[in-house]
């Protein structure tokens, strides 16, 4: 049932199951000054897939950067320091083209996950003139964010950083100054396992090269001292651990999430399903689009070129393309 409507937004509908209850706030319903700005709502679906979203949260962008120099740090050591001045120049060629494959693909990832719609409900969507317009059946259920003034969909949450209603929000991660939902799940996971990847292959040619230097006395083993290589590789050792723990762990939690369709809010609220869950190669080509090939592997599939136009900051926290 649903209640009338003095302006503004949408009334609160009392939901019908337990767990849904902790997820929708209650409040007075909104006075005639206190209406929603609703044109950032007004887009089309179209609309809204072309647009690139970035979010305006000061800790989050200097975490991103943060992410950036650490692995540009980590190329210039592997590059400068022990890749170039290698006799060996096979040896430097593959492990300098896989090492920088890894690298692009991992920083690709990380900008398609920051600058991707992880699934934003339109903001200020529940009033009654787009409520009149849904046709609802009499007794049907809906749900409403009273933060950002949503029609909620099953399994959104609402982000206090994006200040949005995120579709399967998994959670908001300041390392890509995003929240991880619906749409960017996989440019998340990519960034993970790359991530991992380039710190093992960094892991691996630090111990090489350790033994090479070793083995040569530090004669003509860097284009640095000595003192300066060992500092550069300890360095790019710990930063290729610490990198390699917290990515490999973040890869599989998503794995996990992905197969048994469960976002990590969802099992840490252990809400209950209403939904039917998917089975394991269908969670997962959810997530990747269609059937098992390389292309999951590719951050690169579906992006687009466009022009880059800023919107007023008051539509919401994005860019539109």
């Amino acid at each position: 049932m649903i209640f009338p409507l003095p302006s503004g937004c949408a009334g609160e509908i009392m939901p019908s199951s337990g767990h849904r209850l902790r997820d929708v706030e209650h409040h007075p319903l909104l006075a005639e000054n206190d209406s929603y700005d609703s044109s950032s709502s007004s887009s089309s679906e179209a609309d809204v897939a072309d647009r690139v979203w970035f979010i305006r949260d000061g800790c989050g962008m200097i975490c991103a950067v943060m992410t950036w120099l650490l692995v540009v740090y980590a190329d210039f050591v592997v590059t400068f320091v022990m890749l170039l001045p290698s006799k060996d120049f096979w040896y430097s060629v593959v492990n300098g083209v896989l090492f920088n494959c890894l690298v692009v693909l991992a920083l690709s990832s990380h900008l398609r996950t920051m600058l991707t719609d992880p699934g934003a409900v339109p903001k200020g969507n529940a009033t009654k003139e787009h409520m009149e317009s849904l046709q609802l059946k009499p007794g049907e259920v809906i749900y409403k964010c009273p933060k950002c003034c949503c029609i909620k969909p099953e399994r959104a949450h609402h982000c206090s950083i994006c200040k949005r209603c995120i579709r399967k929000m998994d959670h908001h991660c300041p390392w890509v100054n995003n929240c991880v939902g619906e749409k960017n799940q996989r440019f998340f996971v990519l960034f993970t396992m790359y991530i991992a990847l380039s710190s093992v292959h960094a892991l691996i040619l630090c111990g090489l090269q350790f033994v090479s230097c070793v083995r040569g006395q530090w004669t003509e083993c860097s284009d640095f001292s000595p003192p300066v290589t060992v500092i550069l590789l300890i360095f790019l050792c710990l930063e290729s651990l610490l990198f390699f723990t917290f990515t490999a762990v973040m890869f599989g939690t998503q794995i996990h999430s992905i197969c048994n369709d469960e976002t990590e809010i969802e099992r840490l609220k252990s809400e209950k399903p209403t939904w039917e869950r998917r089975l394991r190669w269908e969670g997962m080509r959810s997530v990747f689009g269609g059937p098992p090939s390389l292309l999951w592997m590719n951050p690169f599939v579906g992006f687009r070129f466009g022009r880059l136009q800023t919107r007023p900051r008051k539509g919401g926290p994005e860019f539109s393309v």
